[in-house]
C-alpha cells in the first residue's frame, strides 16, 4: 500500500493527500479547511495569492494549537510566495505576512509559487493599460537565495518551487544551500506529468499535483471542453472499484508516488478524497490511466491576440512551459 505521508529530502514528513484552497471563496474555505481537519486531513495547502489565508487561518485557529483537537506539529501547512515578491527585500516580510494571516509562527513547507518575478508592490496583477502584465527582472535564484534565510530563521522548515521545469530545478540545484524538496505543479490524467515526475524523483524532491481532479470549476472552462472526472474509462473503473472517479484518481497519484492537493469545499467529498488508502490499482489499471494523457494544460493563463488564445506570460524570460517537461 502507498504509505499516507511521504519523506521529503530533509527528513520532514509530508502527508501524501492534502487540501487545495485555491478558488475556495471567502465564506466557503473556512468551512472547508475546518471539515478537512475533522475527516482526518494533516496537510492545508495554501497561497498568498488565493486572497483567502486569513479565513483558513481561522480554521487553524479553532483545530489546532494547546487545549485543541489538533497539536501544530501534527498538521502540515504549505504556503507560496506570489510573483510580485521575488525581489529578495520582499520575501520575509511577504512570508511573515502569510504567517500572521494563518496565526502560526512558521511554514513547514514554503513554495516559490512561479519562477516568474512580476513588478514589485501590493497589486496581485500589476497590468498595464493593454491588459499584459508588467514583469520585473529578478531572477528566480536570487528569490531562491532570500527564502534560504528563513529555513535559518526558522520561519519555515523546509522550502520548494511550484511550476518549474526540469532545467529550472536543475539550476536551483546546482548552487542551493537548502534544496528544495517539492515541485508543485498540474498533473493529472490528462497531464500525466510522467518526464518531470522521474525527473524530480531522480533528484530528490516529491512532484505534489494541483488540480490533480482536472480543475473543472476553473474560471476559463469552456463548456465544449471534456470534464475528466465523467470520462467513461475512468467512470468504468471507479464502478470496478466501488469507488468515486476522483478516488480513483487520487490513489493514481498516490500510487505513482505523488503527493496531491484535491480542492473541494463540499464535506462529503473532501471526506472521500482522502479515503484512498484502503484499496490498491492493479498495474494494469496505473497504466491505463498513464494512457489518457494528452498532454494538455489547463492551468495556464491565456489572453486573446488576434483572435488567438495565446499564453499568458510566454514572453517572460523565466516562463516555464516552453521546454517539453
Amino acid at each position: 500500500m502507498a504509505s499516507t505521508t511521504m519523506t521529503l529530502s530533509n527528513g520532514l514528513q509530508m502527508p501524501a493527500v492534502g487540501l487545495g484552497t485555491w478558488k475556495s471563496a471567502p465564506g466557503q474555505v473556512k468551512q472547508a479547511v475546518l471539515a478537512a481537519l475533522d475527516s482526518g486531513y494533516r496537510h492545508i495547502d495554501c497561497a498568498a495569492a488565493y486572497s483567502n489565508e486569513h479565513e483558513v487561518g481561522q480554521a487553524i485557529a479553532e483545530r489546532v494549537g494547546p487545549g485543541k483537537l489538533l497539536r501544530r506539529e501534527d498538521v502540515f501547512v504549505t504556503s507560496k510566495l506570489w510573483n510580485t515578491k521575488h525581489h529578495p527585500d520582499d520575501v520575509e516580510a511577504a512570508c511573515k505576512r502569510t504567517l500572521s494571516d494563518l496565526r502560526l509562527n512558521y511554514l513547514d513547507l514554503y513554495l516559490m509559487h512561479w519562477p516568474m518575478a512580476f513588478e514589485r508592490g501590493a497589486e496581485l496583477m500589476p497590468r498595464r493599460a493593454d491588459g499584459t502584465i508588467r514583469y520585473a527582472d529578478t531572477h528566480y535564484r536570487d528569490t531562491w537565495a532570500a527564502m534560504e534565510k528563513l529555513v535559518d530563521q526558522g520561519l519555515v522548515r523546509a522550502i520548494g518551487l511550484s511550476n518549474f521545469n526540469a532545467r529550472q530545478i536543475d539550476d536551483i540545484l546546482s548552487f542551493g544551500k537548502h534544496k528544495p524538496v517539492v515541485n508543485q505543479v498540474e498533473c493529472h490524467p490528462y497531464l500525466t506529468q510522467s518526464q518531470l515526475l522521474s525527473h524530480c524523483q531522480s533528484q530528490g524532491l516529491v512532484l505534489t499535483a494541483y488540480s490533480p481532479l482536472g480543475s473543472p470549476d476553473r474560471p476559463w472552462a469552456s463548456p465544449s471542453e471534456p470534464l475528466l472526472l465523467d470520462d467513461p474509462r475512468l467512470v468504468a473503473m471507479a464502478n470496478r472499484y466501488k469507488k468515486t472517479p476522483a478516488q480513483i484518481i487520487i490513489r493514481w497519484l498516490v500510487q505513482r508516488g505523488a503527493a496531491c492537493i484535491p480542492k473541494s469545499v463540499t464535506p462529503s467529498r473532501i471526506k472521500q478524497n482522502i479515503e484512498v488508502f484502503d484499496f490498491k490499482l492493479s498495474d494494469e489499471d496505473m497504466k491505463e490511466i498513464e494512457s489518457f494523457n494528452r498532454n494538455e494544460r489547463v492551468i495556464i493563463p491565456t489572453i486573446e491576440k488576434d483572435g488567438q488564445k495565446v499564453w499568458r506570460d510566454a514572453s517572460h524570460p523565466h516562463f516555464p512551459f516552453h521546454d517539453a517537461y
